[in-house]
């Protein structure tokens, strides 16, 4: 899977990942090869801060059904780190992160339900 954070020196611009890649660029026809990450980067970022309980963190990836989460300092905003539902659950939080992917599967209220 791809998640990179997309940056302009120390601040964050946005996130590009596969799916990025897929919904904007191949579904549409365009050649991925010629595109520039702004051109597909998902924004604005969804982001916490360092100093936030992994339990907020979680939160925030369920509530935005999002697999990896941004990592900024407090202080000047600067990119720290990502974390991921895996760090979740290897960090001794399993319960935790299987909470998260629930939510994160989950269809969206604009989806319809795939009744298979």
């Amino acid at each position: 899977m791809v998640f990179l954070p997309v940056c302009d020196g120390a601040t964050l611009l946005g996130v590009l990942s596969d799916r990025d890649i897929t919904i904007r660029a191949l579904a549409d026809g365009m050649d991925v090869n010629i595109m520039l990450a702004r051109d597909l980067m998902t924004t604005p970022a969804i982001c916490c801060f360092e100093d936030q309980d992994v339990r907020e963190a979680a939160k925030i990836m369920a509530e935005n059904q999002i697999r990896r989460l941004v990592i900024l300092s407090r202080d000047d905003k600067r990119l720290v780190g990502v974390i991921s539902l895996g760090d979740l659950a290897r960090n001794g939080t399993a319960n935790l992160s299987g909470k998260v992917l629930q939510k994160v599967s989950e269809p969206e209220a604009s989806e319809p339900a795939n009744n298979v």
